[in-house]
């Protein structure tokens, strides 16, 4: 029997990548939308006509009061995560939440600590862990073949929404106090060394603002200006204990790069995955493992996940993912305590950049 699932939220991100990401779902006969809200009545008919059958709804009480629904799906701003989010678990809604899971540590294990107390399924974007790619990674890994990991290191690096040009939302929110490039695209390195590695132990970052001023290209506000309020280079780097370390650059102020998204190192060997390559869920790596025999055969191989999901976009494997958990499928892996590890490294990098202490990490997944 499907799923009834609820959207909350119509914006950008739900059509571009959310939205189609559905279809797999829909067609096997596990998920159905039943009611999708928007504040905006254009937003939200849109969106119903995508999904035959479907209620929309232009107030969250309206949502809310939807009777017959399993899971929700929190495509709201990032401000009203916390609001959204309990409000649909005190439902007694299964909840995938876009990133961040809320604004702080507390709040984060508050919503945790709901979810547990409901016996609810709580899971947060991003879905850097759920693709078929670092599904395989991971038992790569765990294979051994790369030996002790010692090093990651991660980028997500561009100019930032203002300039892409087919965004259709309102850009200008991403530069406030409190977003900028960590919280909005930095956070899937960040998820991405976490989740290969494990849980950090301290945080400490670099970072200001480089281009206080942006013009933005998308149609919808072209020609408006942006004043800069968070700093658009963040570089940070953790310490995961026993010798390991990362490095992550969460940057807004980055016209265009060749560096990898992902490099992962181990004493045998390293793994690497494209920047232009990032969000194929399905995409290939490059390997390199060691070989210190006299012929010393070492060389690039570049390979592909032995088998393909129907998954394809990165964004898009996360509310499959909470399909296969409640089909008891799958074990759980976008978990709320991991994203509330990453929010805190995010937190304690803005701190450590302002005032240049070593921060010690308190959470763990």
């Amino acid at each position: 029997m499907a799923l009834r699932a609820g959207i909350v939220g119509c914006g950008d991100v739900a059509t571009r990548t959310y939205f189609p990401a559905f279809a797999p779902e829909i067609a096997r006969g596990a998920l159905q939308i039943a009611v999708v809200f928007d504040p905006m009545p254009e937003r939200v008919e849109a969106a119903a006509r995508l999904f035959p059958g479907a209620k929309s709804v232009t107030t969250f009480d309206e949502f809310l009061a939807f009777d017959g629904l399993d899971l929700a799906v929190n495509l709201t701003p990032a401000p009203v995560h916390l609001e959204t989010t309990t409000a649909l678990l005190e439902r007694g809604l299964h909840v995938f939440t876009e990133k961040p899971l809320s604004a702080t540590v507390a709040e984060c294990q508050q919503l945790i600590a709901l979810a547990r107390s409901k016996g609810l399924q709580l899971i947060c974007a991003p879905a850097v862990m759920s693709t078929n790619r670092m599904r395989w990674i991971k038992q790569i890994i765990a294979s051994g073949r790369l030996g002790r990991l010692t090093l990651a290191t991660a980028q997500q690096a561009n100019m930032g929404p203002h300039a892409w040009r087919a965004y259709t939302g309102d850009p200008r929110v991403h530069y406030t106090a409190g977003v900028g490039p960590m919280i909005d695209t930095g956070v899937y390195a960040l998820h991405a060394v976490t989740g290969l590695l494990g849980p950090a132990k301290r945080v400490q970052a670099f970072g200001g603002i480089s281009i206080p001023k942006r013009t933005i290209l998308v149609e919808r506000y072209l020609g408006e200006e942006i004043t800069v309020g968070a700093n658009d280079h963040m570089l940070i780097h953790l310490d995961f204990g026993n010798q390991t370390y990362a490095q992550v650059l969460s940057s807004f102020a980055t016209p265009r790069t060749k560096q990898p998204a992902l490099e992962v190192h181990g004493d045998l060997g390293t793994i690497s995955i494209s920047s232009n390559d990032w969000y194929n869920a399905n995409g290939p790596a490059d390997f390199l493992f060691r070989d210190e025999s006299v012929l010393g055969v070492e060389d690039w191989q570049t390979v592909a996940p032995p088998v393909a999901s129907p998954h394809g976009n990165l964004i898009g494997t996360g509310v499959p993912h909470l399909i296969g958990l409640l089909e008891g499928r799958e074990e759980p892996i976008l978990t709320a305590e991991h994203a509330t590890h990453v929010l805190e490294i995010m937190l304690a990098a803005r701190d450590a950049s302002a005032n240049g202490a070593t921060i010690d990490l308190q959470t763990t997944f």
